[in-house]
This record gives C-alpha cells, sequence and structure tokens, in this order.
C-alpha cells in the first residue's frame, strides 16, 4: 500500500558518501579535540601549553598535545561538520584536509622536534599519525567522489 510519497532526493547523506565522509571526519576531530582536554584521556593535563614543544601533555599516553594542537582539532571538526553540508565543500573539506595534513607531516618531519619551531607541538606518533590522516582523507575525497552522484 502507497502512501503517495517518493523516494528520497539523492541530496541527502546517505545518497552522499561525501557528505557522510565529511560529516563523519568531522565528527571524529571534534572528539579528539574535547578528549585533548579530559584528565584520564589524556595524561598530564595539569601542565598542558598553549603552544611549545615543552607541553608534557599526551592524549592517549602517546600523542603530545597542547591548547593550540587541541583547537586545531576542534577547529577541524566544525569545518568537516559545516563543509558535509554539500557535496563539493565536503570534498573539498576532504581533500583540502589531508593535503594540510600531509604539509605537518612533512613540517614534522624537517623541524627538530625539541626546537622552538616545534609550537604546535609535534611528537614522532603525530607525525605518522598525520601522515595517515592526510593519505586518508585524500583517498576518501577521491573515492568517494566517484560514488557520490554530481547535480547537472
Amino acid at each position: 500500500m502507497s502512501d503517495g510519497s517518493t523516494a528520497p532526493q539523492s541530496s541527502g547523506l546517505t545518497a552522499s558518501p561525501l557528505r557522510l565522509a565529511a560529516l563523519i571526519v568531522g565528527i571524529v576531530f571534534l572528539l579528539v579535540g574535547v578528549m585533548g582536554f579530559i584528565p584520564g584521556l589524556t595524561t598530564g593535563v595539569d601542565q598542558i601549553q598553549f603552544a611549545s614543544h615543552h607541553s608534557e601533555t599526551y592524549l592517549l599516553g602517546i600523542f603530545q598535545v597542547s591548547v593550540l594542537h587541541n583547537l586545531v582539532h576542534l577547529a577541524f571538526g566544525v569545518a568537516g561538520l559545516a563543509m558535509s553540508r554539500t557535496a563539493g565543500a565536503a570534498r573539498a573539506f576532504l581533500i583540502g584536509g589531508g593535503v594540510v595534513y600531509l604539509l605537518l607531516w612533512l613540517y614534522g618531519l624537517v623541524i627538530d622536534l625539541d626546537s622552538a619551531a616545534n609550537f604546535v607541538p609535534l611528537n614522532d606518533a603525530d607525525n605518522w599519525l598525520h601522515l595517515v590522516l592526510a593519505v586518508g582523507m585524500i583517498a576518501l575525497g577521491l573515492v568517494c567522489a566517484r560514488f557520490t552522484p554530481s547535480r547537472r
């Protein structure tokens, strides 16, 4: 028995893998940004620095963080949520964000991690996570675009 309604249009998240991917990545970044301030999930929260390689604060006891580092994660999260509203913006977020993380990975490789240039701060675990994020976000942007209907 039909109620006369039509099938949902392709503008929803389920019809747009790009939008869904950007939304999920954005939510993950928001969660990570918040986690960076929570004692227990983050060690040394009482010693957190705004920005400095002297920050002795570690998310999950592995990834060196600071207030700035956490704020960057929160900003990426907000950007992901906002840009998940359209497929084009979602693709730009995933690929553009991936390029930013690729540059951050390269930056982390070339600087002396014990110098003032390491203001974010970064450690080896952060650097390799940034590479994984870069590859993952760019891959999502490219692969999901193939499965997202284009507007004509």
